[in-house]
């Protein structure tokens, strides 16, 4: 029991001196203040309904959202896409492809896309409508790869340009997602990942010029020179995670997945998620539960249930679809639904 113990210090510590280290460098100075925060939705219904912990698990081609390590462990072409009716009619919006290569490495493209309907413009000071729309959203666009350094051992990264616009300002910006996934001899897998780590984004467009009276108290003084609204520098949603997952059989009538992670966010406090499966008739047929965002201050996610169910087509492969219900505090419950195909 010991040296079982000082085992899982060996591969436990480094990762949690790791989110020490990190939480120094990247302390919580006030929910809600990082740019991108769409790219803190979960993909995948999968993963959601387990409550969100799929770092250990990462075993579909969400993976390259949830550790991008998990991709070198899918062993057919996989093609996945996610809608989710968010909150305020926006749609979120989640399609992956990852094709395996050769030497237990794999290669992943992925799109991650919020979506909303046209609004109208108001007249400044008033709530007269002025016959005009704008439009507003928010995608990622992503690159992965992951390879197997050894038979219990992968690691992987996701390479993503992302982009926010709001009628004609933009803001832009670069991040690398870069996760490992370690089979340990215990019989548990421990996975971690560091996500959205890039730089700052920032607000700029024609919009953004106004006309300003630089001297209102001097007579005479040019009262339309053209001025420059000077927005503000927001940093990614960086997260770091840490997991663990686990299977076992039920009297050879059931197989269940179980799953723990551990997150440290730089826009709010450190947190929980666990979450279970089981499945029957060789998986054709999948319960999930789990719970999210525990112990994080003014909690919004709560509860997750769902469900999923496959079968073969033709060709060898597998038709998944699966469905995720996230109980919230505030904003309403969610609906996700994900159909994915191997082939």
């Amino acid at each position: 029991m010991e040296g079982l113990m000082e085992n899982l210090k060996t591969y436990i510590r480094p990762a949690f001196l790791t989110l020490a280290i990190l939480g120094t460098g990247f302390a919580v100075t006030k929910t809600g203040t990082t740019a991108a925060k769409f790219l803190s939705i979960g993909a995948g219904s999968k993963a959601i309904s387990m409550g969100g912990a799929f770092t250990a698990v990462a075993d579909d081609a969400s993976a390259m959202y949830w550790n991008p390590a998990g991709i070198s462990r899918i062993k057919s072409p996989e093609f996945l896409v996610n809608h989710t009716k968010w909150v305020a009619d926006i749609s979120f919006n989640y399609i992956g492809y990852v094709q395996p290569l050769q030497n237990g490495a794999a290669f992943g493209l992925n799109v991650t896309a919020v979506t909303m309907n046209e609004m109208d413009v108001t007249a400044y000071g008033s709530d007269e409508f002025t016959g005009e729309t704008f439009g507003a959203g928010q995608y990622a666009l992503g690159i992965s790869y992951g390879m197997q350094l050894t038979d219990r051992f992968s690691i992987g990264a996701n390479g993503k340009y992302i982009n926010e616009h709001i009628s004609n300002e933009k803001a832009s910006s670069l991040a690398i997602d870069i996760g490992t996934l370690f089979d340990t001899p215990y019989g548990f897998r421990l996975g971690t990942s560091i996500s959205n780590f890039g730089p700052k984004m920032k607000m700029t467009g024609k919009d953004l010029l106004v006309r300003v009276d630089v001297a209102q108290n001097m007579a005479g003084d040019n009262q339309s020179i053209n001025g420059l609204i000077d927005t503000d520098y927001f940093d990614l949603p960086l997260l770091l995670r840490v997991g663990i997952s686990g299977d076992f059989a039920v009297h050879e009538i059931a197989a269940v997945t179980w799953a723990v992670d551990a997150l440290h966010p730089n826009d709010n406090s450190e947190y929980l998620n666990a979450g279970a499966q089981i499945g029957f008739f060789g998986n054709q047929l999948v319960f999930r539960g789990g719970s999210k965002a525990i112990f994080m201050n003014d909690r919004e996610e709560r509860f997750t249930l769902g469900a999923g169910i496959n079968y073969p087509i033709k060709n060898g492969g597998i038709f998944y679809f699966d469905y995720a219900y996230e109980l919230m505090t505030h904003l309403g419950d969610l609906h996700k639904f994900t159909l994915r195909m191997t082939f």
